[in-house]
């Protein structure tokens, strides 16, 4: 059958379904990612463990409230990746990058060397109103783009679209931003000589919950999308001028933000209006990448599933919801009256998901899972169909 040709197509060019072998001892690309992240995790023990002792209390509740945070930012992404879903192997070693590698390897040791720079070269009031704009989009957004870059070529049967990139590079910059908000709420500890560590710490977590929702998640999906197609992969073919766009975009959206002060003169009212205009502009910026790199990862699930159709097991309204947008979702579960008859739709486009990562995984083959999977699309669509 054409459809199921098609099919097999689709997955072997997405690469879903495959998985992710982290043993490569002839891998380099494995050994520096390592190696790196065993030293951004030694370096941020060595910084911990000289506060802890005086500082555990305000540690102890940045932790706590930045991991609850983080698990929400972390629901949210796993949410909008609905197609060819990373392994979750693949998304912690991302994460894992950006909370040590990119951080407390690159970034910390980074940004103060080139701060240091500018105050020695041009001045110190230059470097303390723009130092933080024209060094941290240099070395933080090229850190967490390295980690996405060694995952493409650690992993280069899973990481093959821009929208790959997109979300391995979001689950990178989640990590960073976890880790540095809790370094940021340490930092803050010492202030009045430590006798209110807990109220100025929570202040800096407070600040920075407020504003990391627009911060090095957005700017990272940006720049992992903008580096594949830098790169290019077999499914993917090289598009350099969008690439620097985005890679670009990334970055002077971050030192956009960072220098928010500087560019106001110090003015809090325009350093309010700047922040929600550049807040706003990433948003658009993010979305529009989004809606960019998305549509491939919707052709290969329709291509996947469409023999599904063909056989009965799903509806053309099904696939249509399966495989476009949180709109096209939302008109196929409204399309029933009632929260029981919603719920329902819902669990059968749950239902769909896992039988197309079954698929994929068996590489459009007949096997127990997908045969389970089918079956269990049967018995939702015959619950849908009995008497109320």
């Amino acid at each position: 059958m054409p459809e199921l040709t098609a099919r097999e197509a689709a997955i072997e060019a997405s690469g879903w379904g495959n998985k992710v072998y982290f043993w490569q001892p002839r891998n380099a690309c494995l050994w520096v990612f390592v190696l790196i992240v065993g030293y951004g995790l030694w370096n941020a023990f060595g910084i911990v463990n000289g506060e802890i002792r005086v500082y555990g209390p305000a540690l102890a509740a940045s932790t706590v409230i930045f991991v609850v945070y983080g698990a929400l930012f972390w629901w949210f992404t796993t949410r909008i990746d609905r197609y060819s879903r990373q392994p979750l192997s693949l998304i912690v070693a991302a994460f894992v990058w950006g909370g040590f590698g990119a951080t407390w390897t690159f970034a910390l040791s980074g940004n103060t060397a080139l701060i240091s720079l500018y105050s020695k070269l041009i001045g110190q009031n230059f470097s303390l109103d723009w130092g933080a704009g024209l060094s941290a989009p240099i070395f933080e957004e090229l850190s967490k783009g390295a980690g996405v870059l060694l995952l493409m070529y650690i992993a280069p049967r899973v990481i093959r679209t821009a929208y790959d990139g997109f979300i391995i590079g979001a689950f990178a910059g989640l990590g960073f931003e976890i880790l540095e908000d809790i370094f940021y709420a340490l930092n803050a500890a010492p202030e009045e000589f430590g006798s209110h560590q807990l109220e100025t710490s929570l202040n800096t977590v407070v600040l920075r919950l407020a504003t990391g929702f627009s911060a090095h998640i957005l700017y990272s999906a940006i720049f992992g999308a903008g580096l594949v197609y830098l790169v290019g992969t077999v499914a993917q073919r090289r598009r350099p001028g969008r690439g620097l766009i985005f890679v670009l975009t990334a970055m002077v959206l971050h030192g956009l933000w960072d220098s928010t002060t500087a560019i106001a003169g110090g003015n809090g009212i325009i350093v309010l209006v700047l922040l929600i205009g550049i807040t706003l502009l990433a948003f658009a910026a993010v979305i529009t990448v989004f809606n960019l790199t998305v549509g491939p990862e919707r052709q290969t699930m329709r291509a996947v599933m469409a023999p599904e159709v063909e056989a009965g097991v799903l509806t053309a309204d099904e696939l249509d919801a399966l495989s476009g947008g949180w709109r096209a979702r939302r008109a196929y579960r409204r399309k029933e009256r009632g929260r029981a008859a919603r719920r329902l739709r819902h669990h059968r486009l749950e239902a769909a998901h896992d039988l197309a990562d079954q698929i994929a995984a068996s590489g459009g083959h007949e096997t127990e899972r997908v045969r389970f999977a089918r079956a269990e699309m049967a018995r939702l669509n015959a619950a849908g169909s009995a008497p109320a």
